[in-house]
């Protein structure tokens, strides 16, 4: 029998413009979703209704992300990065009428606390970090600083790190003046070294890492798409990051990380390449200019040694314009955010695609996950199976009896525990579906 076509559990109206970015925050509680015209609105999932409303940003929302169970990040294209302070008990004082109801509606703001004046010529969202090295998660915790990432100032191709709540540049990163605006971050801390992973308007995307003597290393560097970069996301486990763009191609590429490593010859068991789109453009096909060692010749960055050229993966969807590509918090599977209205699901290990999620009707732009937790046992590292008797442990005794529990917390917790895809369009409208 055919599988039944997915269909949204439900669908949030409320936004008067095509909804950019969205995020969940508060254990899946909120969902935070920001619009072109500026306005954030945050939801609660467990009644479907806005709880606060309000406009950080005087132009289109970039990124948005939760930090801790009190703060949200924003980033606009009016050139501000804003940490807002928004507890659960700030939100009764808040706006609740809907940008649809109105643009010129007077709404109370959250308190203000830090605000960072950057460049956002780009459309390229910031990415963060806890300052100090921790467990990588698509989340921020509570952790009391954080680290910054957004395009330079004077220099779009180069990256400042900022840190929070200091509000200090800490370093700037120089990838290359032949790459073109950077279009997608991404930040971390890989084996006790902070790693900066960065898209770029040519196609290209890089891997940086800063050393112990506190200079930034290139060890990675290859152009899998013909057109520019339009998203990037990290592993989970931080083993590889995946790339998509304005191009039909979505790329899987490893994260070199030590000398022998990138000393090692090119083996091609692993790397796989399909359905290529051997149209020549400029004398070459993609595949050709995905495999030629450009970056041997140049010398854009001095301190980049012999690194990997080669993604481990690249298929041709046949869907051009893929955007916003999210990686889920188990490192099981990713999504795409289509111009075509469509939103696609793909396994992170062999980039098939599982699902395509079909109701709007104009472009989307926006898709994010809740947190599922992280990776399960069977794929988990060695050092979390060490310890799974003691995470048995600790499940055993957080287990919830739900029939016990009253109508609201029993609603509570199934929007915890529920795998939610959330969508964002261009018609403004916010789709939701539990899958996988």
């Amino acid at each position: 029998m055919a599988s039944p076509i997915p269909s949204p559990k439900f669908i949030l109206r409320g936004h008067k413009a095509a909804v950019h970015a969205a995020t969940f925050i508060r254990r899946n509680e909120r969902l935070v979703t920001g619009d072109s015209e500026g306005f954030v609105v945050l939801w609660d999932l467990t009644i479907m209704r806005p709880r606060a409303v309000w406009r950080p940003h005087e132009n289109a929302i970039l990124g948005v992300r939760g930090w801790g169970e009190d703060k949200l990040i924003t980033h606009g294209r009016d050139h501000k990065l804003i940490v807002w302070k928004i507890a659960r008990e700030d939100e009764s004082g808040l706006s609740t009428v809907l940008p649809l109801d109105g643009v010129d509606v007077e709404r109370r703001r959250p308190w203000l606390v830090h605000l960072l004046e950057v460049n956002t010529m780009n459309f390229c969202s910031f990415a963060a970090c806890p300052l100090k090295d921790s467990q990588y998660s698509p989340f921020l915790g509570t952790c009391p600083e954080i680290l910054v990432a957004v395009p330079n100032t004077l220099a779009s191709e180069s990256v400042d790190i900022y840190t929070l709540p200091s509000q200090k540049r800490a370093y700037t990163v120089q990838p290359g003046s032949k790459n073109g605006m950077a279009m997608s971050l991404s930040l971390a801390h890989l084996e006790k070294c902070l790693t900066l992973v960065a898209a770029f308007e040519n196609g290209y995307a890089s891997v940086h890492r800063l050393t112990p003597e506190g200079s930034w290393v290139t060890t990675y560097r290859t152009q899998a798409h013909s057109q520019p970069i339009l998203s990037l996301d990290i592993r989970p486990d931080l083993k590889c990051f995946f790339t998509s763009g304005a191009d039909a191609i979505v790329a899987k590429h490893p994260i070199p990380t030590a000398p022998q490593e990138m000393a090692k010859p090119f083996n091609p068991s692993e790397r796989i390449i399909e359905e290529i789109d051997e149209n020549p453009k400029q004398g070459s096909s993609l595949l050709s200019s995905a495999l030629t060692p450009e970056y041997a010749k140049g010398k854009d960055n001095e301190s980049a040694s012999e690194e990997w050229k080669h993604p481990r993966r690249v298929i041709n969807t046949k869907h051009s314009g893929q955007q916003s590509l999210e990686v889920r918090s188990d490192g099981a599977i990713f999504a795409t955010a289509g111009w075509d209205s469509k939103i696609r699901i793909y396994s992170c290990k062999t980039l098939k695609e599982l699902a395509v999620l079909k109701w709007h009707k104009d472009g989307a732009y926006a898709v994010t996950f809740s947190d599922v937790g992280r990776e399960t046992s069977q794929t988990a590292n060695a050092d979390r199976e060490a310890q799974a008797g003691c995470e048995v442990q600790q499940a055993v005794d957080t287990i919830v009896d739900v029939s016990r529990l009253s109508v609201q917390d029993r609603r509570a917790h199934r929007v915890k525990e529920a795998h939610w895809v959330a969508a964002g369009a261009k018609d403004g409208k916010v789709s939701l579906w539990d899958m996988y």
